[in-house]
């Protein structure tokens, strides 16, 4: 019999790409604790440095209640004892991986599960970070129609962008995708369309299991019973969540984009989506402006990075403690099979 596994899992991709849906699938099954997100773990880590040397308990505790109490978290969204974690941070071996698995654990141990996960779409670019703190995570990419993806993002009330860096942003996530495939293995690093998922939900989630060595439980077919108790009303751009898993707005971008911006987002990426299985609709060829501002908004974001690269290179060096995570094994030791 093989082995349960206890690695990790981190949904990544585009923003708009169904990663909550597929957060909610896999919260479903009886082993694994996923919550929504809650954006302490990227935050800390950035921050790593004002914590100052772990190996001294206080500032263990102050990590945790950065994490717990702190204004910037959504800790909350975990359900659980903000003291109760701040405690168990404080006697977690002194590493920010120690910290952060030690507050996911405890969640899977609320929700009676032996493994945990985590979703936020942005970790795809910060692969490195999570592989840094937990060498044994598992990554499952979600992809969607980039025409999908970038005229919902575009209506997003949160997004503070605008169509040229939307469609940068699914670019940049499938190109990273497409390297972390070679780079990282048919172990660590998993892909699939979100369109084939809501086609067929049975399917494509065995299939997913057993990338991550867990049995297919059907309950991850039907997250709606889950999502109508846990995602509010008032986070209307994910209330589809409380539907049965549809194809409703597979192809919604043909209605929800402007011509100017259909031509635009099929043209710049158009050898991408037909990578990816989507066939382009034959849209005219996009004015000369568009693509100039278009290849001189991904300019300008290479050099954002180079210059952040180039930053976290210099913390790298000046760590005062490692950052790999030092617990493994199940958040708790006996649950339903």
């Amino acid at each position: 019999m093989t082995t349960p596994s206890h690695r990790p899992i981190f949904i990544v991709g585009c923003p708009r790409s169904g990663t909550t849906l597929l957060q909610q699938m896999l919260h479903c099954h009886p082993r694994i604790a996923l919550p929504s997100e809650t954006r302490f773990v990227h935050t800390s880590y950035d921050a790593r440095h004002d914590f100052g040397d772990l190996e001294r308990a206080e500032n263990r505790r102050a990590l945790g209640e950065w994490i717990a109490k702190g204004e910037t978290t959504k800790f909350g969204a975990l359900k659980i004892d903000p003291d109760a974690t701040i405690e168990e941070v404080a006697a977690a071996p002194p590493t920010l991986g120690s910290a952060i698995a030690t507050v996911f654990r405890g969640y899977a141990r609320a929700n009676g599960k032996p493994r945990w996960g985590d979703k936020r779409p942005s970790y795809i670019r910060r692969i490195g970070m999570l592989r840094r703190m937990f060498p044994d995570a598992q990554f499952v990419h979600l992809i969607r129609d980039g025409r999908d993806a970038v005229s919902s993002l575009n209506r997003m009330p949160w997004y503070d962008g605008d169509l040229f860096s939307a469609t940068l942003t699914w670019r940049d996530a499938v190109d990273i995708g497409r390297r972390l495939t070679t780079r990282l293995g048919p172990e660590t690093f998993y892909e699939f369309r979100y369109e084939d998922l809501v086609e067929d939900p049975e399917r494509e989630l065995t299939r997913l299991c057993a990338f991550l060595g867990e049995e297919y439980d059907p309950a991850m077919a039907e997250p709606q019973h889950h999502a109508r108790r846990t995602v509010p009303q008032e986070r209307r751009w994910h209330l589809r969540t409380h539907e049965a898993p549809n194809a409703g707005v597979v192809g919604a971008w043909a209605r929800r984009l402007e011509d100017w911006e259909a031509d635009l987002v099929e043209h710049v990426l158009a050898a991408r989506l037909q990578r990816h299985g989507y066939g382009l609709s034959g849209r005219s060829r996009p004015a000369s402006a568009h693509v100039t501002r278009f290849h001189r908004t991904a300019a300008h974001r290479w050099r954002a990075r180079r210059t952040t690269a180039a930053k976290e290179a210099v913390l790298r060096a000046r760590e005062p403690n490692p950052v790999v995570s030092r617990l493994s094994g199940p958040a708790v030791e006996s649950v339903q099979s």
